[in-house]
């Protein structure tokens, strides 16, 4: 099974959040994506709101066929991405994983805990998001792994390569944003 793994702390979910799981369900042709709610972004300094109120708000808006939402990343108490996608690929030998996220995550993506090591691990499908996609396309890892990227035309085929290999996928821009959510509370 080709599965997308849609990591994050959902504070709140967003429309932004959807575009992203649906542009990489249509365009890589995956199989699944699991949504796994994080208990804490541990780069983030501010303190993710209640983890059971984000959890219920991602499982009762992520309903459409093949999305899945788990709280995997609790239940095996795993801090970072990389020890998560090894458990992932120990406990699920079969399956083809593909880490999501956001460009707005890729810009600021060698700020995560081994994020080499996360680049190395699984394909990574980046989907564009209107928070300065240029300098998310020019980002320190994008430029670093420039030629482990596949053409946006070959999208389909990211599940089944091997590590490091990624793409950026251009989309419509959904604006909404957990920030800007929070700041109009």
């Amino acid at each position: 099974m080709a599965v997308g793994v849609f990591g994050g702390s959902f504070d709140p979910v967003h429309a932004g959040h959807m575009h992203v799981a649906i542009a990489a369900m249509r365009r890589l042709g995956l199989d699944r994506i699991w949504w796994l709610v994080s208990p804490q972004n541990p780069i983030k300094n501010r303190r993710a709101e209640a983890y059971a109120e984000r959890f219920e708000q991602v499982r009762t808006r992520v309903s459409l066929p093949g999305m899945v939402t788990s709280d995997i990343e609790l239940r095996w108490r795993v801090q970072h991405t990389k020890a998560l996608l090894d458990e992932l690929k120990k406990r699920h030998p079969n399956n083809h994983f593909v880490w999501l996220m956001g460009a707005d995550n890729l810009r600021t993506f060698h700020r995560w805990y081994l994020w080499r090591e996360i680049l190395q691990s699984v394909p990574v499908a980046v989907i564009s998001r209107p928070q300065d996609p240029v300098r998310a396309r020019l980002s320190m890892a994008a430029s670093l792994y420039r030629n482990a990227r596949i053409r946006e035309s070959q999208a389909k085929i990211l599940p089944l390569k091997p590590a490091p290999a990624w793409t950026y996928l251009i989309e419509p821009l959904q604006s909404e944003s957990s920030s800007a959510i929070r700041a109009k509370r």
